[in-house]
C-alpha cells in the first residue's frame, strides 16, 4: 500500500525499547527546551459508541517533527480487556505521510509517569521516603516504575477500588522494588505518603485533603475531563499548584476548574506550568511544609518526545 506506515512496533517491542531513565531525561528536555516552539493542537473530543475517541497531534519545527496519537477510551471493558487503545503515528513533516506506527498504551503510561517523576524532582521534599499511589493498572504500574529513579522510597503504599485488589496489586508489583509494598486506604495512604500520584479513572475524589501532611506533594494524573476530579477542593486549596500546559488545565482539569468553579480558589492559584518550572521561570517549593500539586492532563509532545526515542537512529 503506497501510504502505509514503513515501520512498526507493537507493545511488546514498546516495553523492550523504551527505557525509563532515558525516558524521564527526554521529558525534562522536552518542556524546557522544546516547549516553547512546538505546536500542539487542542485535543480532539469525539463522543464515540460506548466510549470517546482522542486525537492529540505535536509539530516541532527545528528539527521538524510530526506526530499524532489516536486514542479511543471506552466506558466499559470486557474483564482481562484494556478500556483505553492507543496508537502513535510519526508523520513525514514536509508530506504527512505516515512513517512510523507504534503500539502506544505502554508509551502513553510510561511518557505520563516520566512527567510526573520530572514534576517530583522539582517539587518534592528531598527527603521523600514514603510513595503513595492510588490505582492498581497500567498508569500506576508506571508510575511505581518510574517514581523511584527521582527519590529514594523506603516503602510504596497503594491503593485500588477494594482491598482485596490493593493487596493484589501489592503482592504481584514487590518484585520490582527493594523496599516495602503495602495495600493501604485512602486516609493511610493520604497522611503517611510524602509523594501521592492519583493513577485512575475516578471521577470523584479519591482521598480527604485534610489529610495531607505538611510538605506532600501530589501527582494527579488519571483525570482529564472538566467534570471529573481525583482530588478535593480542600487540597487544591491548601497547594502551590502546577500544571503541564494552561490550556490543557484551563480545559480539561476538573481537579482545578471544579474548585475554580465554586469560589474556593481563582485561576490565579496555578502558579506555573512545567516549563515554567524547569526553566527556573517560576519557583516550585519554597519551604519544606509546603503542598505541592502537579496536575497532569497530558500533552502531545510528551508523545512525540518518547516516540522519537523509538526510532531506529534516535541517539
Amino acid at each position: 500500500m503506497e501510504h502505509a506506515a514503513k515501520l512498526n512496533l507493537a507493545e511488546a517491542d514498546v516495553v523492550r525499547l523504551l527505557h525509563p531513565r532515558a525516558l524521564i531525561a527526554r521529558m525534562e528536555d522536552a518542556f524546557r527546551t522544546r516547549f516553547p516552539r512546538v505546536n500542539i493542537a487542542p485535543r480532539q473530543h469525539l463522543k464515540v459508541s460506548g466510549g470517546v475517541f482522542l486525537i492529540m497531534s505535536c509539530f516541532d519545527p527545528i528539527p521538524p517533527a510530526l506526530g499524532m496519537k489516536l486514542v479511543t477510551v471506552r466506558d466499559h471493558a470486557a474483564a482481562g480487556e484494556d478500556r483505553v487503545h492507543a496508537t502513535y503515528l510519526l508523520l513525514n513533516p514536509s508530506t504527512g505521510e505516515p512513517v512510523f506506527s507504534i503500539a502506544a498504551n505502554h508509551l502513553t503510561a510510561l511518557r505520563t509517569a516520566a512527567t510526573s517523576a520530572v514534576a517530583t524532582e522539582y517539587l518534592a521534599r528531598k527527603n521523600s521516603s514514603t510513595l503513595g499511589i492510588f490505582g492498581t493498572g497500567r498508569l500506576a504500574r508506571a508510575h511505581l516504575t518510574l517514581m523511584p529513579l527521582v527519590r529514594n522510597f523506603k516503602k510504596i503504599l497503594v491503593c485500588g477500588r477494594e482491598p482485596q485488589a490493593s493487596a493484589r496489586f501489592a503482592s504481584e508489583m514487590s518484585s520490582a522494588f527493594n523496599g516495602q509494598i503495602l495495600p493501604a486506604d485512602p486516609p493511610t495512604l493520604a497522611r503517611e505518603s510524602n509523594v501521592i500520584c492519583t493513577c485512575t479513572t475516578s471521577r470523584t475524589p479519591l482521598f480527604d485533603g485534610n489529610d495531607l501532611q505538611p510538605g506532600t506533594h501530589v501527582n494527579l494524573v488519571g483525570a482529564y475531563e472538566p467534570e471529573a476530579r481525583e482530588a478535593d477542593t480542600q487540597t487544591m486549596r491548601r497547594a502551590r499548584i502546577f500544571v503541564d500546559t494552561y490550556e490543557g488545565a484551563h480545559a480539561e482539569a476538573g481537579d482545578i476548574l471544579i474548585p475554580i468553579g465554586e469560589g474556593a480558589i481563582s485561576a490565579s492559584h496555578i502558579l506555573g506550568d512545567l516549563h515554567e518550572l524547569l526553566a527556573g521561570k517560576k519557583q516550585g517549593r519554597t519551604a519544606s511544609e509546603e503542598i505541592t500539586v502537579f496536575k497532569s492532563v497530558g500533552c502531545a509532545l510528551e508523545d512525540l518526545a518518547a516516540a522519537e526515542l523509538l526510532q531506529p537512529d534516535a541517539p
